[in-house]
């Protein structure tokens, strides 16, 4: 009897372990299960414009759009007008000029009055450039000032202008006379290579 139970325990034993063995091999492991969990991919930074746009439109971008510089108006203002150099360079040769008659100083008639000049003198006479630079070497009168007076520059388009001025002279003359003069002048002048040249010249004596 004893005999039977064992041999019956050992069946059931068996199969138990039968079962499990079938259960184990059924049954996935647990690596090899798909796994349910669903991965979310990130949904990239947008971009900045100017990176996705090509370099040839953000130049042409550019061009549509210059920029704007503010002009300085004290920029403007410093440079001097065309007008008012032309007037103080003839000033500065119409005074000079002046001056040489009381130094006797024929070399800056020389470089002042040009080639072809025409000039009608005070006393009535039509001279060229060497009648005016005659007059100074011979003068003999004394200077004790020579001035000009009321000098108005007239601009005629770029590089003709006429000066209108009146000369006052001052000194004795080479017989010790005392003289107090004053010349009306008008004064043609071109400009040409760059220089200004007295081209025509008209005197009156209104005074000693």
């Amino acid at each position: 009897m004893k005999l039977i139970t064992s041999l019956i325990g050992i069946s059931a034993l068996g199969v138990v372990t039968s079962a499990l063995a079938q259960e184990e091999t059924a049954s996935p492991a647990p690596e090899d299960r798909p796994s349910t969990t669903v991965e979310e991919t990130p949904t990239p930074a947008p971009k900045a414009t100017t990176a996705t746009t090509p370099p040839e439109q953000r130049a042409a971008q550019k061009k549509e759009k210059p920029a704007r510089l503010p002009q300085s108006p004290s920029s403007a203002a410093a440079a001097p007008s065309k007008k008012m150099s032309v007037e103080a360079t003839l000033k500065d040769n119409e005074n000079r000029w002046e001056a040489s008659y009381a130094a006797h100083d024929s070399s800056v008639a020389q470089s002042l009055v040009a080639s072809d000049f025409n000039g009608v003198y005070w006393d009535g006479r039509v001279m060229g450039k060497a009648g005016v630079t005659s007059e100074i070497k011979k003068d003999k009168d004394a200077y004790k000032s020579a001035v000009n007076e009321k000098l108005a520059v007239h601009s005629y388009g770029p590089g003709v202008a006429v000066v209108v001025g009146t000369a006052h002279e001052k000194g004795t003359t080479k017989d010790g006379k005392p003289f107090d003069r004053t010349f009306r002048f008008t004064d043609t002048w071109v400009q040409r290579g760059g220089q200004w040249q007295c081209v025509a010249s008209q005197v009156m004596k209104i005074k000693g």
